[in-house]
């Protein structure tokens, strides 16, 4: 009996009032930029965590049974995937005031 069922990616797009975004820097341009940083740094994060967590699965000779019987790692690889993507959590955290940034035209007036 075959599963038919394919699960299919939500998608739930939302839009964004930019003069929102432009409010927490007073541009646009820096508010993307600090986003960008920070959507990076999630991502280098998720990165380093997955690959430890799957590291705990490797082996150092891997034969034809080990890796299509796996299904530990084809969970952990799954939920990652599920997980909201680093843009968007980055978004998040920008607009409720998560987010530390400084900017260094502001450290050069002051002196």
């Amino acid at each position: 009996m075959e599963n038919n069922k394919v699960k299919k990616p939500v998608t739930a797009a939302i839009s964004r009032d930019l003069s929102e975004l432009e409010e927490v820097t007073g541009n646009i341009y820096q508010t993307i930029a600090i986003m960008s940083k920070r959507a990076n740094q999630i991502s280098s994060n998720m990165k380093e965590e997955l690959q430890g967590k799957l590291e705990e699965f490797a082996s150092d000779h891997d034969n034809l049974e080990e890796i299509f019987e796996n299904r530990e790692q084809i969970e952990i690889s799954s939920h990652y995937e599920r997980l909201p993507k680093p843009t968007l959590k980055a978004i998040e955290e920008m607009l409720n005031d998560k987010i530390y940034y400084r900017s260094t035209e502001e450290e050069s007036a002051e002196e």
